[in-house]
């Protein structure tokens, strides 16, 4: 049996069971992985989490898959089968963490419940996420990031003026939730181990997206104007927006009047400060389309890299809007702050993964090892964690139970 070999991270010694799949969940049991929990993903026989089929692949392995289970074992067990049912609660008992993102009610349906679950350890931390959470009218309703995106409010206020709500570029709904279930786990665990009790932490991808929208959830609640999309200005600071170079885009952000009067003197333009409809961030938000007109009338004769080189050497917020290649190829991003790492899988090879934001002095968030085959730990996992034998794993294999 081949084991694992594992930096140690700083949440060492704590042991999740993850009984979800595709995004929201895997995302955040990944970045408790990363940073150093034992991980047992627990999958349905067959076919196991539905993203094993998400492009892209590396010959038939999903790099989708791989880049959100590193750093996790897997476990093949039918939880319609009562012995499965007994042995996932035998391995409650002997973890911190339990995370699922099945529709509420789904975990009851199957006989293992928070109620049961708790019951058998009082102090997990049983996080469960969901498109609307387990309470008010609309739990039972199906939740995708989409749908997150849509009712959170979102989408209404991504794109421009004149084009239809716009989802954003990546599921930012599940990932959000994903972080914010890690934040709760995190806090249920620092609860227990500061002599509290476990607890559930519910999640909604709805309720995710609508935190996430902040101040501009503020606009109405304050002014009763209904925020709209307004491209890539935003609402609270100007010039602060995409701006047409020569060959191509660049960001400018003058965030404080500070910086507006570095901009003015930089641009040659210091008489701009002298006029009271730009004087303070608050006129210049007023008058966007103006100030736009102004600075791209600068920005519109030069190159990209020519505006972002001279407005850093003048300590002015800029910077180029990066494609997807640009950034993996970027030696500041994906080097020097570890963000594209690289793994050896199995079957795929070596295979580079996106890396942890966590940056820990002491202990590090590392990808230590790649995602695992489907039921690669069963085995593994029954025998140490609950020292079943090796004969009384085949017997359980031999009766469906586990893969």
């Amino acid at each position: 049996m081949v084991k694992t070999k594992r930096q140690k991270g700083a949440l060492n010694g704590i042991r999740v069971l993850d009984l979800t799949r595709v995004l929201a969940g895997p995302f955040c049991t990944m970045l408790l992985g990363d940073m150093g929990a034992e991980i047992i993903k627990i999958e349905t026989p067959g076919h196991g989490d539905d993203s094993r089929r998400y492009p892209p692949f590396i010959g038939e392995e999903s790099a989708y898959f791989m880049n959100l289970n590193r750093n996790k074992k897997s476990l093949v067990l039918n939880l319609k089968h009562p012995q499965a049912k007994e042995i996932f609660l035998n391995l409650v008992e002997k973890s911190d963490v339990i995370l699922e993102n099945f529709r509420p009610g789904t975990m009851e349906k199957l006989g293992v419940g928070y109620e049961t679950i708790k019951a058998r350890n009082p102090d997990i931390v049983y996080s469960c996420i969901s498109g609307f959470g387990h309470s008010g009218p609309y739990r039972d309703l199906p939740g995708y990031d989409i749908i997150g995106q849509a009712m959170g409010g979102i989408m209404s206020i991504t794109g421009w003026p004149d084009s239809p709500p716009t989802r954003t570029g990546t599921a930012i709904g599940d990932v959000l939730a994903g972080l914010y279930a890690c934040v709760g786990i995190l806090s249920g665990i620092i609860s227990v181990k500061n002599g509290g009790t476990g607890q559930k932490v519910d999640i909604a991808l709805v309720d995710s997206v609508v935190s996430a929208m902040e101040t501009i959830i503020q606009i109405y609640l304050v002014e009763k104007r209904v925020p709209q999309r307004t491209g890539n200005r935003y609402e609270f600071i100007y010039p602060y927006d995409t701006f047409k170079a020569s060959d191509g885009w660049v960001i400018i952000a003058v965030g404080n009047n500070k910086i507006w009067k570095a901009f003015c003197k930089a641009i040659m333009r210091p008489e701009l400060l002298d006029k009271p409809e730009y004087t303070d961030n608050y006129d210049r938000v007023k008058a966007h389309e103006e100030v736009k007109q102004i600075v791209e009338e600068w920005t519109k004769g030069k190159a990209v890299k020519e505006i972002v080189d001279f407005m850093l050497s003048k300590k002015i917020p800029c910077a180029p809007i990066y494609s997807v290649k640009d950034v993996v190829e970027d030696q500041h991003i994906a080097k020097y702050r570890r963000m594209i790492r690289q793994t050896e899988h199995p079957i795929a090879g070596p295979v580079k993964v996106i890396g942890s934001p966590v940056n820990m002095s002491e202990t590090p968030a590392e990808v230590n090892s790649p995602a695992p085959l489907l039921g690669q730990h069963s085995a593994e996992i029954l025998m140490d964690v609950l020292n079943l034998s090796k004969d009384e794993v085949l017997s359980m294999k031999r009766e469906k139970v586990i893969e």
